[in-house]
């Protein structure tokens, strides 16, 4: 069941909808306002909405990546389980 929960960003109060539980939208909340800081940092003079996009093409970009990276290791992790099976096939039918 979703509930009402205040987060604030940026300095300013928000209010959002969610399943998830208070602890996790905080952190979510954490997140958000630690990679604008980061962003605000490496860009001074940007204006809040250009501190936003640009994190926000940030954190996209880190997630598309992670997503590469995890169809990746899935790609290897079968590649590395038909290894195994094989030499599994192999002790069996030879031995």
């Amino acid at each position: 069941m979703k509930q009402a929960l205040e987060v604030t960003i940026l300095g300013r109060q928000f209010t959002v909808r969610s399943s998830s539980s208070p602890e996790e939208v905080a952190r979510v909340a954490d997140f958000v306002n630690e990679q604008l800081a980061l962003t605000a940092k490496a860009a001074p003079t940007a204006d809040t909405l250009n501190i936003t996009v640009m994190t926000l093409l940030n954190i996209a970009g880190s997630y598309l990546q992670s997503q590469l990276d995890q169809q990746s290791l899935s790609t290897q992790d079968q590649k590395q389980l038909e290894l195994l099976l094989d030499r599994i096939d192999s002790v069996i039918v030879g031995g």
